[in-house]
């Protein structure tokens, strides 16, 4: 049987593609997955059956066999220690939010460090 990585799956239109060993790209439909499972993580190793279906192949009998392990669970900060980092923000974005009210833009520097803080909290609130 074939075997890849599952490159991309959107849970709410319910496919997404595997990148095969042998370097082509399956389409991967939510029904192919095993009995209860209805999403899988991008990264994913699996195990598939291949048909042609009308745009290429797909796969079908799909077995996980390996789930990649998320690291954001991994490094999860403790709840005390997210609520000072949170109250931190607001006042960061307090203080852009009053400039910004005065017509003034935030410089790109300082624009980008807030960018990257937003995404690291999101990142941490993700999973």
């Amino acid at each position: 049987m074939p075997t890849g990585k599952v490159k991309f799956f959107d849970d709410a239109k319910g496919f997404g593609f595997i990148a095969s060993d042998e370097g082509d790209e399956v389409y991967l439909h939510a029904s192919a997955l095993p009995a209860g499972i209805t999403s899988v993580k991008p990264g994913s190793r699996v195990e598939f059956s291949l048909f042609d279906g009308k745009r290429g192949p797909q796969a079908t009998s799909v077995r996980i066999l390996e789930a990649p392990v998320s690291l954001a669970s991994r490094s999860r900060k403790p709840a005390d220690e997210m609520a000072v980092i949170i109250q931190d923000l607001i006042r960061l974005l307090d203080n852009l939010g009053a400039g910004l009210n005065r017509g003034k833009q935030p410089e790109s520097a300082s624009a980008k460090k807030i960018a990257g803080l937003l995404r690291k909290v999101a990142d941490e609130l993700d999973d």
